[in-house]
């Protein structure tokens, strides 16, 4: 599989990777035999960038990784996981869901902070049972998660400590590159004019159906040489299975709207004798400053469907009647679609 650099890094990961997040037990239990199952069909598929987090399924998903990570050469892979969350151990009656089914007996405490951060990466060592993570993103800073109010003392706990930390772990070696993993746009571009953001692991924001990083965000990046890890493509599914009933977009009941402007997507893709999501799984490729495609699943079966989709390699032209450039049906606009 093709690689691309990260940033101005030496580090180098390839074009599609491995989100865990379903193997945490995201919205559904995944038991560990499925989930060790689903790793070696990442692996088999050429899959050498893997990304984690201490918040899927409190600790669940990074144990995981690092059991199946741990036999595999040295530098022949490349992990991420995610600071920001400390997992406090609670009582079984205690353990909250917050959408994950059968987590580890944990909560979550935020910290952004500069000991917050050394902390988390210390748990994330223990969790994985590796020596080495290359990627560290801060995780879920903004207005989407905390709210405005509280979101700016998180903001200044990364901005008067926690970026010293991450700046001090990659200039030890520790890490080979740091940024953020978000959902949101505004706080990329409040944090970038911070530090210089080696990438940014950024969910739903762009894709074929939404643009919200086309304006600002994607020339910062290109400014500033901050790569893109780009996840969610589906935009919680409906790039996947088209305007069908109960279809989701953007974690909720997708609306009239987007369902119109996913049905006229679909009609075009149809037309060219593609499934929907194949424009939609290739679509961020389309830009140099996108390092990778995140997928995630904890099937087989999923993973394997979602990499034939990618076996044809489009191009811009073979996006018409898209436009070559922004590759969006002109009877839709160029506008994000935002419910």
């Amino acid at each position: 599989m093709q690689t691309r650099r990260i940033g101005r890094t030496d580090l180098s990961v390839t074009e599609y990777s491995f989100g865990t997040a379903p193997l945490g037990g995201m919205y559904r239990a995944c038991p560990r035999e499925a989930a060790m199952e689903t790793l070696a069909a990442a692996w088999d598929a050429g899959l050498r960038f893997f990304d984690t987090a201490p918040w899927y399924g409190f600790g669940l998903a990074e144990r995981r990784v690092g059991d199946f990570l741990r036999d595999k050469p040295k530098g022949s892979y490349v992990l991420s996981t995610k600071v920001g969350r400390l997992q406090r151990p609670v009582a079984d009656d205690k353990v909250p869901s917050y959408g994950f089914v059968d987590p580890l007996p944990f909560d979550t405490d935020y910290d952004y902070s500069y000991d917050g951060i050394m902390r988390s990466v210390d748990f994330s060592y223990a969790r994985l049972g590796l020596n080495r993570i290359d990627i560290l993103f801060v995780h879920d800073i903004g207005v989407y998660t905390h709210g405005a109010e509280r979101n700016r003392v998180f903001l200044r706990q990364l901005f008067d400590g926690g970026l010293k930390a991450l700046e001090e772990l990659k200039s030890s070696g520790a890490i080979s590159a740091y940024g953020l993993g978000v959902n949101e746009v505004p706080v990329c571009l409040d944090v970038m004019q911070e530090a210089d953001l080696d990438c940014i692991l950024l969910a739903g924001r762009y894709t074929l159906l939404d643009r919200t990083a086309t304006a600002a965000l994607l020339p910062l990046c290109e400014k500033k040489k901050t790569s893109l890890v780009v996840g969610g493509v589906f935009n919680s599914g409906i790039l996947a299975t088209g305007p069908v009933e109960g279809s989701h977009f953007d974690y909720m009941p997708a609306n009239r709207e987007v369902l119109d402007k996913v049905g006229a997507l679909e009609r075009i893709a149809q037309s060219q004798g593609l499934p929907l999501a194949a424009p939609a799984i290739q679509f961020p490729l389309q830009n140099p400053m996108v390092a990778s495609v995140l997928l995630g699943t904890a099937k087989p079966s999923s993973l394997t469907r979602n990499m034939e989709l990618t076996e044809r390699r489009l191009q811009p032209a073979d996006f018409k009647p898209y436009d070559a450039h922004t590759l969006v049906a002109p009877e839709l606009g160029t506008e994000a679609v935002r419910v």
